[in-house]
């Protein structure tokens, strides 16, 4: 047994595997944590309240509607493009949701093989201004999709806004769905969830 000087060679090896296990224990939790993502959306789990705005506002006559059945969200209708008209949208509640930990987020979706997109909205927009980015689905197809911020876009009324800041992830207090790009004709989606997410670092 050592009386002094430094400790046994075994004592030294010991602690510092032991902490080498304790870091390797740590980084693996944090990278389960982000490969689960950060849940924001769960339809069953906690629906939240979301309400339909269709081209009806500018005189067209698309229609849809946005239902839970069995857990998850159902958002269908059917897009006309008479009277100028061709989209259909859902909006959910107001609820602030800091993503600054994330890069971006994915949502677990079954469609029908059209196109659509998913709109943030943010605390500070005011001005009516939402970001939006599209993704394409296939028919009858569960998928998880992930959409980086950086591919988000500012827009107004269908229109992108130049010189906007671009998406802030910390001040996102909404979400939407929306079906455009003159798609005529009946549609659905299918939205288990969406998750704020950091991947590719």
């Amino acid at each position: 047994m050592a009386t002094g000087g430094s400790p046994p060679w075994r004592f030294v090896l010991g602690t510092a595997l032991l902490v080498a296990a304790s870091l390797l224990l740590v980084r693996s939790a944090i990278a389960n944590e982000e490969e689960r993502g950060m849940k924001i959306i769960d339809f069953a789990a906690d629906p939240i309240p979301w309400r339909t705005i269709d081209d009806v506002v500018m005189g067209g006559v698309s229609s849809s509607r946005m239902v839970v059945e069995d857990g998850v969200a159902v958002f269908s209708g059917r897009v006309s493009l008479d009277n100028n008209g061709g989209f259909a949208s859902a909006r959910s509640a107001d609820q602030h949701h800091d993503l600054s930990a994330c890069n971006g987020v994915r949502l677990k979706v079954r469609g029908d093989g059209k196109r659509y997109a998913l709109r943030l909205r943010t605390l500070d927009a005011r001005d009516g201004v939402s970001y939006l980015m599209r993704f394409e689905t296939e028919v009858g197809e569960w998928q998880e999709i992930v959409l980086p911020f950086a591919g988000f876009v500012p827009s107004f009324r269908g229109r992108v806004v130049e010189g906007h800041p671009p998406v802030d992830p910390a001040r996102v207090c909404g979400l939407g769905l929306l079906i455009a790009d003159r798609q005529a004709g009946p549609f659905r989606l299918e939205l288990a969830w969406i998750e704020g997410v950091r991947e590719g670092t």
